[in-house]
C-alpha cells in the first residue's frame, strides 16, 4: 500500500497489525480468545504490558486514526492529511512496535 501512493491504506494496515498482535499477545498472556474489539488502547490495557512511550503514542494515534476512518465525510481529508512523509515514520515505528510486541513474554 505505501509503495502505491496510498497511504490512508497504509495507515489503516499498521493499525490491524497492531491490532492482531496484540490479540495474540492477549491470548498468549490470558489463555482465552481476545475480545471483539478494534481499540488499541482497551487491548494493551488488557495484556497488562506497558510499552515505552514512543510506542504508546503511535499506538494511541493509530487508535484515533481508526475511529476517524470510519465517518466518510472524513476520509478526504484524511487522504490529504497523510501523506508519504506523514506515513513513512508511522509504518517505521509500526515495524518497530510490531517487534517489541513480539517480544513479549
Amino acid at each position: 500500500m505505501f509503495r502505491a501512493g496510498r497511504y490512508l491504506y497504509t495507515v489503516f494496515m499498521c493499525h490491524l497489525a497492531i491490532e492482531k498482535a496484540l490479540k495474540g499477545l492477549y491470548v498468549e498472556i490470558r489463555g482465552s480468545a481476545a475480545p471483539k474489539t478494534h481499540n488499541l488502547i482497551s487491548l494493551l490495557n488488557a495484556t497488562a504490558v506497558i510499552p515505552p512511550a514512543d510506542m504508546m503514542r503511535l499506538i494511541a494515534r493509530l487508535n484515533e486514526t481508526s475511529v476517524t476512518t470510519r465517518y466518510p465525510e472524513k476520509l478526504r481529508t484524511l487522504q490529504r492529511h497523510f501523506t508519504v512523509d506523514i506515513v513513512r515514520p508511522i509504518l517505521a515505528e509500526t515495524r518497530k512496535t510490531l517487534a517489541w510486541i513480539r517480544s513479549q513474554p
